[in-house]
C-alpha cells in the first residue's frame, strides 16, 4: 500500500507542476488533487518529495475551503510563479501567426503532421517548451485558435506514449518501470486507444505488467 500511495502522490505532483499547461487549469487540476488524496498516506508520501510539502498545503486548503476550487494561493504556486509570469509575456509576430494558423487549418493527426508543425519557425524558437509558449501567444492574441492547437498538444502526446508504451513492453522492466507504468496508466488508457487494435494490444500488455507489482 505504501509504495502505491507514492506513485499517486509522485503523479499528483507531477500534475501540480504542469497545471500552467492543462487545459482547464486550476479548476480541473484541483478536482483530481482532491479526489485522487483522500488516503493519508498519499499525504504523508507527498510530504516526503521535493514540493511535496508545498502541494500538500494547498490540498489542505481546498479541503477547508480556505483555496476557492478553481484557483491556488499565490505562495504555493509550483516554481514560485515564474512559469505563470514567463508565459505572459510570450507574443508571435504577425508573419508567425500567420504561418501557424495557416498550418493548424490543414493539420492532420499523424508523424507527417507533428512534423511539419514541429518545424514551423514559431514552434521551433521555443524549444522543448514549444506546447505551453504557444498556447500562452494564442491565449493572448487569438483565443479562438486554442482549441486547434490543444489538438496539436493531444497528438504530440499520443506518440510520446506510443513510443515510451512501446520502449517499456520491449524491455527486461525494473520495479522503477512498473511504478512509471502506473503511474502514466491514465494517459496510457487515454491515448494508447488512439492507435486502434495495435494501441489496445499495448496497452493490455502494460496493464499485465502493472498488475505483477507486488502490493
Amino acid at each position: 500500500m505504501q509504495q502505491h500511495a507514492h506513485v499517486i502522490a509522485q503523479r499528483l505532483l507531477n500534475l501540480y507542476r504542469q497545471a500552467h499547461v492543462i487545459n482547464g487549469g486550476w479548476a480541473a487540476v484541483n478536482k483530481v488533487l482532491i479526489a485522487e488524496s483522500d488516503n493519508p498516506q498519499v499525504i504523508e508520501a507527498l510530504e516526503k518529495l521535493p514540493t511535496g510539502k508545498r502541494l500538500a498545503t494547498h490540498i489542505a486548503n481546498l479541503r477547508s475551503g480556505k483555496t476557492p476550487m478553481d484557483t491556488i494561493r499565490p505562495e504555493l504556486l509550483p516554481y514560485g510563479g515564474m512559469l505563470t509570469s514567463q508565459n505572459s509575456n510570450v507574443t508571435l509576430t504577425e508573419s508567425e501567426m500567420t504561418e501557424l494558423k495557416s498550418a493548424l487549418a490543414a493539420f492532420e493527426a499523424t508523424p507527417e503532421g507533428m512534423k511539419k508543425i514541429k518545424d514551423l519557425a514559431c514552434v521551433r524558437k521555443f524549444g522543448n517548451d514549444w506546447p505551453d509558449k504557444v498556447k500562452a501567444a494564442l491565449s493572448a492574441e487569438d483565443p479562438k485558435e486554442l482549441p486547434a492547437w490543444e489538438n496539436v498538444v493531444r497528438t504530440a502526446r499520443a506518440y510520446q506514449l506510443w513510443d515510451s508504451a512501446k520502449q517499456l513492453v520491449s524491455e527486461n522492466l525494473t520495479d522503477r518501470d512498473r511504478a512509471r507504468i502506473q503511474a502514466d496508466m491514465p494517459e496510457f488508457e487515454t491515448y494508447l486507444p488512439m492507435f486502434g487494435d495495435e494501441g489496445e494490444e499495448l496497452l493490455a500488455k502494460l496493464r499485465t505488467f502493472m498488475s505483477s507489482m507486488p502490493q
